[in-house]
Order: C-alpha cells, then structure tokens, then sequence
C-alpha cells in the first residue's frame, strides 16, 4: 500500500510497526512520550503502548544509553531518540566503550540491538549544538552500524530494519528533511539496510551523497541537466559499512566523483571514500576526486548557515573543477 506522508510520520509509522510486531521494542528519550518528541517521530506511541514501552527520561544522555545497555541484557530491544546532534556528546562514552564494544567483548554472548535516533544537520535556523554533523565519530568506532535515510519511503523501511538488526545502530535523521512529503510504500521493509543506491542516472559526473544532501544534489543535477550536463547521484544509505559497489561502478563509467556532506571537511566521510575511489578507480579517474562540504569550524550563527551549508552552486562549481582538469 502506498501512501503519502512526511519523514516524520514515516518514521513514526515505521516505529509504530516494529513495536506491534515486537513487544520487546521500547521507545526512550527525553519529551518522547507525552510530548511525542520534540519533532513529533514518538507522537501518540505512548497512548497506544503504554508508559512501560514509551519512556520519558531525566535530561541525562548517558544515563539514558546506560540504561538502555542493561535492558538488553533483559532482552528488550531499545530504540534511544537523541534529541538533538549536538547534544550526543555526554553519551558519547557510552556509545563508543559499552554499546560499541559489549558484541566483540562477550565473545557474542551479548548482543546490543540498540537503536540510537539522532537528528542531525543544518537547516532549520537553529545554532551550534542544534545542527551539529557528528556521523564521522561513529562510522570510524568499530562495532557500531552508521545509517542514513533521505526521504520518507527509506526512513519508513530503514528504522524497521533498524530496529531487527542485532547490532547497535545509529540512524542518522536529517531534520531539514522531516517535514518534506513522499510516497511510502508500507508493506515494503525487507530492502536490505546496508546498501548504497543510484537514485539518479547520468554519464557525464557522480554526485555521492547521504542524508540531507541527497536531495540538495538532485536539485543541482536537474539544474546542469538544463546545461546539457547528464550527473548521476548516489545516496549512500549507510556510512558504516560503506557500501561503495555502485560508487565504483558509477564512477568507472562517468570518471568525474564529487562527494558532499554538512559535516565539515577535515578527516570527514568524504576523505575516506575520496580515498577508496582513488584506489579503485586510478586508472578511470579523469580528475581527482571533489569534496563539496562544511567548514572547518563550529556550526556558524543561523543567519549565515547557507554560507555554511553545500548549496546548488557549490556543487556545481565542483563538477566543473572536475570536468575542466
């Protein structure tokens, strides 16, 4: 069946899914239960399941994914909301010493079916810890799974799949996109989550991007198609593992990767695949590879975030880098 909705509805009804199906599924977080969230993805889960599965906790990160680590030794399977980006930090310990580590520590006696949600990016007119970037410092922490949706059908699907997998995740929401409507497909859920895909066709450039940026690079491809300029796009799904299979691919055949992301420029995502294109595609490759990203700098005050933020332009004026080696 497919229905119309915002990313924030898809995810509240992919949630709302996996909580009918799994009575173990719980729901965690500041403000999620009565509240429903700060950006309503937990609206109305707590009338329907009770306070015993839908949980307002203290202001306390890391009280909250301490918490959520021995539920799982009980069997339950938490699904931890991060309120905003920025705000992850206090629970950084817990993420990267216990949540990451308990699988290989226990030999695999200790699985750590965690869920983190974290709203992240720029975009909405909110400052620093508001709109942080932070995925690079979980996809480098070994034994966390990093995922990202871009539009309402993936973050319908991807938080279900999410929730199933045995390994903690941390599911990336780009809250620039939340409120932005597209067909989901509800009885789809058995796409494999750890998989990059081509949402654009074209022969002359790849765009590689994730999250919020995918859309910003489809916007710029139909702009150079006005141009006569034919640019493929790629959302990359998850971050951790990267799967660079269509990448490859894709750039064997167009010689020209430009990779964007909000995150700021310096040892982010975009240097790890610009390196791993560069090893597999030397001899394709007809420039190097372009990184379109933040700043190195904390996120900037709201009035000037689209300085800061990769744009239609910026992107393109990448691509003519590349073509114009």
């Amino acid at each position: 069946m497919t229905e119309k909705m915002t990313m924030v509805k898809a995810l509240n009804t992919g949630l709302r899914a996996a909580m009918d199906k799994d009575p173990k599924v719980i729901v965690m977080g500041e403000d999620v239960g009565r509240l429903g969230g700060v950006f309503r993805v937990t609206e109305g889960l707590q009338k329907d399941f009770g306070e015993g599965r839908v949980m307002d906790t203290p202001l306390a990160e890391s009280a909250i994914l301490g918490t959520a680590i021995g539920m799982t030794f009980r069997g339950f399977r938490p699904v931890v909301e991060i309120q905003f980006d920025g705000f992850v930090y206090p629970a950084y310990d817990q993420i990267v010493s216990q949540v990451a580590r308990m699988h290989f520590r226990s030999g695999g006696r200790v699985p750590m079916p965690i869920v983190i949600r974290i709203p992240f990016g720029g975009g909405i007119g909110a400052v620093e810890h508001h709109s942080d970037s932070p995925e690079a410092q979980f996809a480098l922490t070994s034994g966390l799974k990093v995922v990202s949706c871009a539009d309402p059908h993936d973050a319908h699907w991807m938080i279900q799949q999410a929730i199933e997998s045995d390994d903690p995740v941390v599911f990336m929401e780009p809250k620039r996109r939340y409120w932005e409507s597209g067909q989901v497909d509800t009885a789809s859920t058995e796409l494999p989550l750890l998989a990059s895909r081509v949402v654009r066709s074209g022969a002359d450039a790849t765009l590689i991007a994730y999250g919020p940026m995918v859309k910003t690079c489809l916007e710029s491809a139909a702009a150079a198609a006005e141009e006569g300029l034919d640019l493929e796009v790629i959302d990359l799904r998850t971050l951790s593992p990267l799967d660079l299979g269509p990448v490859l691919e894709s750039v064997r055949r167009t010689g020209h990767a430009v990779v964007v992301h909000e995150a700021q420029r310096t040892l982010g995502l975009g240097a790890e695949i610009a390196s791993r294109i560069t090893e597999e595609c030397f001899y394709s490759l007809e420039a190097p590879v372009q990184r379109v990203t933040g700043y190195d700098m904390p996120y900037p005050p709201s009035r000037v975030e689209e300085e800061f933020l990769p744009g239609l332009d910026r992107i393109l004026d990448a691509v003519d880098r590349a073509r114009a080696y």
